[in-house]
């Protein structure tokens, strides 16, 4: 059976409204609600799908991330990871943390840990970068599946279906394989008040860059963040003859 690292990413809940800091350096994130990135849950949900059907022995989820992003660890052994692996990542570091970085933590906690699989959302919803999982199996040299929308476990590897912008399309790979989850591969459980509580009792192991030999130096700098710009209204015309004009006058048309 097979050994899964699940990668869970804390962020700004879906439901809140983003707002741009005064000084233009960033996001507000403080004292803003954030929970599990939607598409991770998704990730942490289909290998306890796994574990169910004896796919899988063991379960770990990795967060990289400040102190709170050990929240969301708990949530996934909520769902049924078994333990959580937090790599602690805070401050200016964490705010130009790269979806490359996260990478090479992940590969080289597939190696010290033995999985045989990794799972991930395939996008997170603040960065939208949709480049770990790809640069993971590239750093493992491990085949990948992204935009899983079905998965099944076929002799030594998988079958997988996957959306693309044609449709669907079917793919195998061999084991050990990084998979990222689409929206459509599963609905989530949620975390039962008995299950919550189970959690105190699963460890939870903090660890940082440094301890991996990952340098996570920053490789960017932000100049600045705005807000996009604000859409004018439409409006309501009586017939085409008022919308030939209207856009004769905004010099659209001659």
């Amino acid at each position: 059976m097979a050994r899964v690292l699940v990668g869970v990413k804390r962020v700004v809940d879906y439901a809140v409204k983003i707002r741009v800091k005064p000084d233009k350096t960033g996001v507000a994130t403080e004292g803003i609600k954030h929970s599990m990135n939607p598409f991770d849950e998704i990730a942490v949900e289909e290998a306890v799908q796994m574990k169910e059907k004896k796919l899988a022995s063991e379960i770990i989820a990795v967060s990289v991330g400040p102190t709170q992003s050990q929240e969301v660890i708990r949530t996934a052994l909520a769902m049924g990871a078994d333990r959580g692996i937090h790599v602690d990542v805070s401050g200016p570091e964490y705010d130009l943390l790269q979806p490359l970085h996260v990478s090479k933590i992940l590969a080289k906690l597939a190696q010290e840990e033995k999985v045989d699989l990794i799972i991930v959302g395939k996008q997170a919803i603040d960065d939208d970068s949709n480049q770990t999982a790809q640069m993971t199996a590239a750093l493992l040299d491990w085949p990948q599946g992204t935009f899983c929308s079905k998965i099944e476990k076929t002799g030594e590897g998988f079958t997988i279906t996957r959306e693309i912008d044609g449709g669907l399309e079917t793919i195998k790979t061999k084991s050990p394989a990084v998979l990222s989850a689409d929206l459509r591969l599963n609905t989530p459980r949620y975390a039962t008040l008995p299950n919550i509580m189970a959690t105190k009792k699963k460890p939870i192991k903090k660890v940082s860059p440094k301890d991996l030999g990952i340098d996570t130096a920053a490789r960017i700098e932000i100049v600045s963040v705005n807000d996009p710009p604000v859409r004018q209204a439409g409006a309501i015309l009586p017939d085409v003859d008022a919308l030939i004009s209207k856009l004769k006058e905004g010099g659209h048309v001659k």
